[in-house]
């Protein structure tokens, strides 16, 4: 898992229906609180802001780095993603991916 700083782009991992947000929503990281939590400013199409919300660190991922200007990995992405899953999901989620495998492209 990347480590957030200041300004990184981050996407939700969890849904937060009383905030009208869902997994894959991004928002952008503009305070520290805590090594475990960050406000996150989630904005629409014209910048203008929607929710800014004091999350956990489980509750979403790094997607693209303020300090490099580059986005993280597809594969570091998806390794992120699964960390955060129940043992059981992960074993679907390993069976998806097989079974891409045996389908030719």
């Amino acid at each position: 898992m990347i480590h957030p700083e200041l300004f990184d782009i981050v996407e939700l991992l969890v849904d937060l229906p009383e905030f009208s947000l869902q997994v894959g929503d991004r928002g952008a990281i503009v305070e520290k609180h805590t090594d475990t939590a960050y406000e996150v400013e989630f904005t629409n199409a014209y910048g203008e802001t929607l929710e800014c919300l004091a999350l956990d660190i489980n509750q979403f991922m790094v997607v693209w780095q303020s300090k490099t200007k580059s986005w993280v990995p597809l594969a570091q992405q998806i390794a992120t993603m699964l960390e955060a899953l129940p043992q059981s999901r992960q074993e679907q989620v390993l069976n998806f991916a097989r079974s891409l495998y045996r389908t030719p492209a």
